[in-house]
């Protein structure tokens, strides 16, 4: 019998579908009212993101599927809040890096089939991820604007970097 989906993969799909309201915010119009139903369809989505991981080991729903459908929605709503970021002119097209730096790391295991290698539980990446969203959330906000979200972005990305080459170098050691 297969497992079933079970309420936290539910609950993941939920914030995969806020996700992709905030994805279909991308070219939209800038004004502040947009940017508000960003920040609160956001904050929704990871708030969300706290609740699926509870629910999954509350009724032991925990799986690989289950962990990999959380981060891809993690990687595609910082990809998008990314892509606001910069279309917003909150911070330069640098910004993106955040939102590509998994992508490029899904592709350099294509390239060097040892990067594909499992990576240990960490709860420094959960923290990064969290870091990541939680800041660009500030970011896409009418309040924040330039300075102040252009040092947001950048210490932001400066954190997400180095996580990925811990990982990166973790991944080279096992290899």
């Amino acid at each position: 019998m297969a497992p079933r989906f079970g309420i936290a993969n539910s609950i993941t799909a939920v914030r995969a579908s806020l996700a992709v309201v905030v994805v279909a915010a991308i070219g939209a119009s800038t004004a502040p009212a947009v940017a508000w139903v960003v920040v609160a369809v956001s904050v929704a989505a990871t708030v969300l993101d706290g609740v699926d991981g509870w629910a999954a080991r509350r009724f032991g729903e925990s799986s690989t599927f289950g962990a990999r459908f959380d981060m891809e929605v993690d990687a595609l709503l910082i990809m998008a809040l990314s892509m606001l970021a910069w279309t917003y002119g909150k911070a330069g097209v640098w910004v993106l890096a955040s939102g590509l730096l998994r992508y490029l790391f899904v592709l350099a295991g294509w390239i060097w089939p040892w990067m594909e290698r499992p990576l240990r539980p960490s709860r420094r990446r959960q923290a990064v991820c969290v870091i990541q969203i939680v800041a660009l959330i500030v970011i896409v906000s009418p309040i924040a604007s330039p300075p102040a979200s252009v040092l947001i972005a950048a210490a932001a990305l400066v954190v997400l970097a180095w996580s990925f080459a811990v990982d990166t170098a973790w991944l080279i050691r096992q290899a």
